[in-house]
């Protein structure tokens, strides 16, 4: 481990960031020095300045996936290496806070039949009877699943929060013969990689692969990730009448204002709404057609 890498770590550790965090800022980093080929304490406001534009133009990352890096280098240099004026040469792009993608039931049930394998099918179901993060879904351990109680427990999850969740009894029978099968010891989805090892945990990238490959053999058109199965479980929550706050907990949001946006996605809040133009009084189509034909022939 580098000196470099070493004090951001223990920064990152005496403000006890969660591993999740403290694994991806340290990888964002890595991944800046290794497109300029110097070290990072040897880079400033220039290559600042064109890496982001980089990452938002050639890269075509979402505003609020730079978000995420900017967060990220501001931390190495303003926390780690006490560059405080830096601050302002590392802006947080403008996100144009467009709604997300949800799909229908149907589009759910395509999308779970076309995994292909035991594997890819446990997963998805996991991700969608949970709402689960896709990190978090990559750290779920044996342990956290209590047929007992019928929950399934978030350890650490995003703010290094805790939080239950309810055990359907289809995704338990889904999980019992995936253990039957794989009888995973720690991490209920342990890695295949050689390279990480059995006992760790798979990647977040597999997690993104599988939805994506699923959604390609369903013939789903829609941008389909981990995270459009999270909003497509609390959007149909709410439209079975489950209650905001209660929604909100279940996500692991801080904030209620963040759980409001599936107002604007449910079908049962859009469809309760009385249209003004369904209360006029107006001349039939057909009325307006045939004026309009005789009008013509003069």
């Amino acid at each position: 481990m580098t000196r470099l890498r070493k004090m951001m770590l223990e920064e990152l550790q005496r403000r006890n960031y969660s591993a999740c965090t403290t694994r991806n800022y340290l990888r964002v980093v890595s991944d800046f020095a290794k497109h300029f080929g110097k070290s990072p304490d040897k880079l400033g406001p220039n290559e600042l300045r064109t890496y982001q534009a980089y990452l938002l133009t050639e890269c075509k990352l979402t505003p609020g996936t730079v978000v995420n890096r900017v967060a990220a280098l501001r931390f190495f240099f303003v926390k780690t290496l006490k560059r405080h004026q830096f601050r302002e040469f590392l802006p947080y792009p403008r996100d144009q806070r467009r709604l997300p993608t949800v799909l229908s039931l149907e589009e759910v049930a395509r999308l779970i039949d076309a995994a292909g394998t035991l594997f890819r099918r446990t997963l998805l179901m996991t991700l969608y009877a949970t709402g689960m993060r896709r990190s978090e879904l990559a750290h779920l351990k044996v342990s956290d699943i209590d047929s007992q109680r019928m929950i399934i427990r978030v350890v650490q999850g995003k703010g290094g929060k805790d939080r239950d969740l309810p055990l359907s009894p289809a995704l338990l029978e889904t999980l019992r013969e995936y253990w039957r099968w794989r009888k995973p010891k720690t991490y209920f989805f342990p890695s295949r990689d050689p390279r990480r090892g059995s006992e760790q945990p798979i990647s977040d990238k597999t997690v993104w692969i599988a939805c994506s490959d699923a959604a390609r053999l369903a013939g789903i058109r829609k941008r389909v990730t981990p995270h459009t199965l999270r909003h497509s479980w609390a959007t149909q929550l709410l439209e079975a009448g489950t209650d905001l706050r209660t929604i909100q907990v279940l996500l692991g949001h801080g904030d209620l204002e963040t759980t409001a946006k599936y107002l604007h996605l449910s079908r049962r809040h859009l469809q309760a709404v009385i249209n003004p133009l369904d209360g006029l009084v107006l001349s039939s189509t057909a009325n307006i057609s045939h004026s309009f034909k005789r009008k013509s022939e003069k």
